[in-house]
């Protein structure tokens, strides 16, 4: 390894190679300039050791989602870790993302995701509503805004134990993420899913594994944009969804909405 007289110091990395059928851990040392994130470390690896190194990155902003990791065991973006919050005699251990399979070194195939994604039924407009007449108030523009900002890193679904630790759980789970979007629709007050015998509630519970939810937090803990998934999402999601099947109340009035014309009890 060669180092430029502006490299502030040399830094010790185990960087994960492989692929679907093995792979392991690989030491180099590499050289870090004042300022650098981890993924640039990443391409000086590639363009001076290790040419055939595979990572997956597009925007190197923080915005597109791509160069998702595992810095130290903990879920991250490659182009958002700063060098500076490692000390220069640390060595730093890149691997892929933990709950999906590899496809090669750092490259993981996420499309259970885009799998989850298509369950998700999407917004029902409003009937008799145009698009362009939408009305909604402020306070509920900011509160669909905040997961609006999710840039599907997929961070969040890898840390959730429930699809890391248990890959039978995957069938059944759509992980955080998309719950988030199942609560942000639901609490939509133009999304008329219900008038089209859609119960997004329901569904979240019956088809999507809420109950497997434990809210731990550890999804908000590594969302890059600070989205308050457990809080804001996740957890009035399971209130809504749990007076829907068992306030006696809302049963009450289903059971009276279903009763057919003319029967007495």
């Amino acid at each position: 390894m060669t180092t430029s007289a502006s490299a502030k110091y040399v830094a010790d990395f185990k960087v994960w190679r492989g692929n679907q059928e093995g792979g392991g851990l690989e030491d180099y040392r590499v050289a870090v300039n004042e300022g650098e994130v981890v993924l640039d470390i990443i391409h000086r690896l590639q363009a001076t050791q290790v040419p055939d190194l595979a990572v997956r990155w597009n925007c190197k902003a923080g915005k597109c989602g791509s160069c998702s990791a595992e810095i130290n065991g903990r879920p991250r973006l490659l182009c958002m870790t700063r060098m500076s919050t490692f000390t220069p005699s640390e060595t730093i251990t890149v691997t892929p993302l933990r709950a999906f399979p590899v496809v090669r070194d750092l490259v993981t195939d996420v499309s259970f995701n885009y799998a989850k994604a298509r369950e998700v039924p999407a917004f029902v407009p409003p009937e008799g509503v145009e698009p362009g007449a939408y009305r909604m108030q402020q306070m509920d523009v900011e509160r669909s805004q905040e997961f609006r900002k999710c840039i599907e890193c997929f961070l969040c679904q890898d840390t959730c134990h429930v699809v890391r630790d248990h890959e039978e759980n995957k069938e059944s789970f759509a992980g955080p993420r998309f719950l988030m979007r199942i609560a942000e629709l639901d609490m939509h007050p133009l999304d008329a899913a219900h008038e089209a015998g859609l119960d997004r509630k329901r569904t979240a519970q019956e088809e999507h594994g809420l109950g497997l939810c434990n809210i731990t937090k550890c999804c908000t803990e590594v969302c890059p944009e600070n989205i308050r998934i457990t809080d804001n999402a996740l957890i009035p999601l399971k209130e809504r969804a749990a007076d829907r099947k068992y306030d006696p109340l809302v049963w009450l009035g289903n059971r009276i909405r279903r009763r057919p014309a003319g029967r007495t009890e």
